[in-house]
């Protein structure tokens, strides 16, 4: 569970509650019909602008944004010297054994093929091949949710004229000014508050996660071709370094010592 998401959105969502609740009450800000144009209307605009399949995989994707389980780099590193190890004093072939512990499908399929013998050049062109399918399905998924965050507040307007025509073809009634205005009013602040709390800060999330899993990716492709290599694990390692932060480059071997 990722606590700053979760955080993020109680705080926002329960500090504009309790701001209403301290001047009225919290029903007057539940209204069907504006929710129904909001609701509707966005994921109306958001079907046309792009496919069933990809706005499906998209909402299935945004779970990342709150239930996420990850190797961290530093612990990565420390796997693939290991890995490169097991390879110098057992052969390539020792990889097949470690990979059925290995969590991370991409992990697994860089020491299945290097068992299986094939070229270094093979080898990372397809890990890389696979590295730019998924930035591509991140960046539709993180995209999606950035449409969202656009087009939310517009449909929000389009309730807000929908109330005024109301309100103004129905000025000779007093009684029904209210609901109308009521629906004006609540359709931009309900597509306000959507984009703002909820699918843009998710898209942002959502292109934080895909940098910080790519970086994973990379390093793996560069661990693999070290091991291909058969470099020291220990210059492996220094290499490996490279990618990460100078307070996070921890060296496995001085732990040993």
């Amino acid at each position: 569970m990722d606590i700053s998401t979760l955080l993020g959105i109680i705080s926002a969502l329960g500090l504009m509650i309790l701001a209403i609740m301290s001047g009225s009450h919290l029903t007057i800000f539940i209204d069907p019909q504006a929710i129904m144009i909001v609701t509707g209307g966005t994921m109306g605009a958001i079907l046309v602008h792009y496919p069933f399949k990809e706005v499906f995989r998209a909402f299935s994707v945004a779970k990342k944004t709150f239930f996420i389980k990850e190797l961290p780099p530093t612990l990565l590193i420390e796997q693939l010297t290991s890995f490169a190890g097991k390879a110098r004093k057992e052969g390539l072939l020792s990889l097949q054994s470690v990979a059925k512990d290995v969590e991370d499908p991409f992990l697994v399929k860089g020491l299945q093929m290097a068992a299986d013998g094939h070229e270094p050049e093979l080898l990372e062109q397809m890990l890389v091949r696979e590295i730019d399918h998924i930035r591509e399905r991140h960046e539709s998924g993180a995209d999606i949710f950035a449409a969202l965050g656009t087009y939310a507040p517009a449909i929000g307007m389009v309730g807000t004229l929908i109330g005024l025509v109301q309100m103004l073809q129905t000025m000779n009634d007093p009684s029904t000014i209210g609901p109308a205005m009521a629906v004006a009013l609540l359709t931009t602040f309900y597509g306000a508050v959507s984009a703002n709390v909820l699918f843009l800060p998710m898209s942002g999330k959502l292109k934080t996660r895909s940098q910080f899993e790519l970086l994973k990716k990379e390093l793996i492709v560069e661990g693999m071709n070290s091991i291909l290599a058969g470099e020291n694990p220990r210059i492996m390692e220094q290499k490996l370094h490279i990618y990460l932060a100078p307070k996070d480059r921890q060296s496995v071997f001085k732990k040993v010592k």
